[in-house]
């Protein structure tokens, strides 16, 4: 593919959180161009970072933005309001955000360092949930030898509850503690046991910070490990990537995450018979766990390198 090749990007949903990443990450890439962003909310008002009011934003209904020609667009608006845009931008690349696909077979499932042949070329993708991404990197490498049904305990900032105003995203509300939530059938309980062939227990929380995940998982396996062994494991398993980051036993910490396009695995740790395991993984939610993911797709859709746009040359 010619280097100096450009695709253009719509984003439908753009005036939250991970849709402002969103523009930011795609007015930085070298191949990729912002076509439009829609927001019913925001129509007319500039789009943030493309600077001097050079774009505003368009009105986030289906005969608006069908009538923009692109080669992606990123839907990145509540679950259960996709099919309408589906089903009016027939000609493009789609890659949706929600929930809505991702039990999809028709779709191919963006966990961008391990799908990549479904992704290379797809024309319809979903983006992982921000739990179920971090939960599946901790959890794969070990799914040769796990022995049961593993567990994973994640807290997230409380940005991953949306701008919607809710319990879950009042500082004041949140303030000097954690609280759990949906405990047993987590949407993202369901989609990691799908995609990663195996039942998985998911406890979620949400804290008082803004953004980032950490998930710990608790696993018992078949035969005896070191934590020379499991990291090797992890090694093996992302060694390839720039994004991903293993740090053996220690423990990655959320303030460390944010802002971050990739994930920390780390904290490995073994019981006394080598059978009982730990490992924690961290993520930036609104990256990682989604806006900087949803570029790792779209870079494999069109042929480029997963990384492009996203780690500078000479980064590590």
């Amino acid at each position: 593919m010619p280097s100096d090749r450009n695709f253009s990007i719509g984003i439908i949903g753009a005036r939250g959180f991970v849709g402002a990443e969103l523009i930011g990450l795609i007015a930085r890439h070298p191949h990729f161009t912002l076509a439009y962003a829609a927001s019913r909310s925001q129509a007319g008002q500039p789009v943030p970072v493309i600077g001097g009011g050079a774009m505003t934003f368009v009105d986030a209904v289906p005969n608006e933005v069908r009538r923009i020609k692109t080669d992606a667009v990123v839907l990145a608006v509540p679950d259960g309001a996709t099919d309408e845009f589906v089903n009016a931008l027939s000609g493009s690349v789609i890659l949706d955000l929600s929930s809505d696909h991702r039990f999809d077979d028709s779709w191919a499932y963006g966990l961008s360092e391990h799908f990549v042949d479904a992704i290379s070329g797809a024309k319809r993708i979903a983006n992982p949930g921000c739990y179920a991404t971090a939960v599946q990197l901790a959890i794969r490498p070990l799914l040769p030898i796990l022995d049961g049904v593993p567990h994973a305990f994640g807290v997230s900032g409380y940005s991953g509850a949306g701008t919607t105003p809710s319990p879950r995203n009042d500082p004041k509300l949140l303030a000097d503690g954690i609280t759990p939530y949906k405990l047993v059938g987590h949407t993202h309980e369901r989609e990691v046991s799908r995609h990663l062939g195996v039942p998985v227990r998911f406890s979620p929380h949400v804290a008082p910070f803004f953004r980032g995940i950490t998930v710990t998982v608790q696993a018992r396996l078949a035969e005896s490990a070191s934590v020379d062994s499991l990291t090797r494991a992890y090694v093996d398993a992302y060694g390839s990537s720039r994004l991903i980051r293993v740090l053996g036993e220690r423990v990655p910490r959320v303030q460390d995450i944010v802002g971050d396009p990739g994930a920390e695995i780390g904290g490995i740790t073994v019981g006394c018979d080598g059978r009982d395991a730990a490992v924690v993984c961290t993520v930036d939610n609104l990256l990682k766990g989604a806006a900087s993911q949803a570029i790792q797709n779209l870079n494999l859709v069109f042929g480029l390198d997963a990384e492009t746009g996203l780690i500078e040359d000479g980064d590590s």
